[in-house]
């Protein structure tokens, strides 16, 4: 697999202010503006999509609020790593709350992990809805009928039954997004069965919603081993 066709595998709060895009023309609706949130490390007005949020905890610790549900005024970071380190290493938490606060070293870390986590317990929902496609000629059929968000494949899974199932990617003309984030373990623990290898996620609601934590987890990892790219 070349690097060029590696990268194809598809892969109280302070007041919102207007963003300036130049790709939507006219002014902001009131529902675009309240989903948007200062970064308080570069202070950019950016989509809460691409935010983390956090809250003072007890003690003065830095909670993530992933599902932005807590109490507390938000303190939100962008989605990456540096940003999170940053944030905790320049005291930028603090100030951002006007008060002493204490974020762990493993700050960021927390955030992967309970990124992690989040995905996995919504792919445990994901089954239950009919929204997942597993074993591998399923899997292989809905890839190639372009009928798929998301190829989650597991990450110890053998290398010949991921060729031939990456062989439908190709061929498809809707291609998904490539996961190899866990172990089949870990899938199967989620999903409440054994020897989980390979699994489609349908294209649909659910699968769009799960799109939102991929893409806050592309700042702290990659989402496949970096050996699957070198595979033939």
């Amino acid at each position: 697999m070349t690097p060029s066709t590696a990268e194809h595998l598809p892969q109280s709060e302070s007041p919102c202010v207007e963003a300036a895009d130049p790709l939507t023309p006219g002014p902001r609706t009131l529902a675009q503006a309240a989903r948007e949130r200062r970064d308080i490390v570069t202070g950019q007005v950016m989509d809460e999509a691409r935010l983390i949020r956090f809250v003072a905890g007890p003690a003065g610790a830095v909670i993530p609020d992933l599902g932005r549900k807590l109490p507390g005024r938000g303190l939100w970071v962008a989605a990456d790593r540096v940003s999170v380190e940053t944030a905790a290493k320049k005291g930028l938490f603090s100030r951002a709350a006007r008060a002493k606060l204490s974020p762990g070293p493993d700050l960021a870390s927390q955030v992967e992990t309970l990124l992690l986590r989040r995905m996995l317990a919504s792919l445990g929902l994901a089954r239950k809805a009919g929204e997942l496609t597993l074993g591998f000629e399923k899997v292989q059929a809905a890839v190639a009928g372009g009928k798929t968000a998301f190829l989650v494949e597991a990450s110890d899974g053998a290398a010949d039954g991921r060729r031939k199932i990456l062989g439908a990617f190709h061929r498809s003309s809707r291609p998904p997004r490539l996961i190899g984030l866990f172990t089949s373990a870990e899938m199967g623990l989620a999903l409440g069965l054994e020897n989980v290898i390979h699994t489609a996620f349908l294209a649909g609601r659910g699968a769009e919603r799960w799109a939102f934590d991929v893409e806050r987890l592309v700042g702290f990892r990659p989402l496949f081993p970096e050996s699957w790219r070198e595979e033939p």
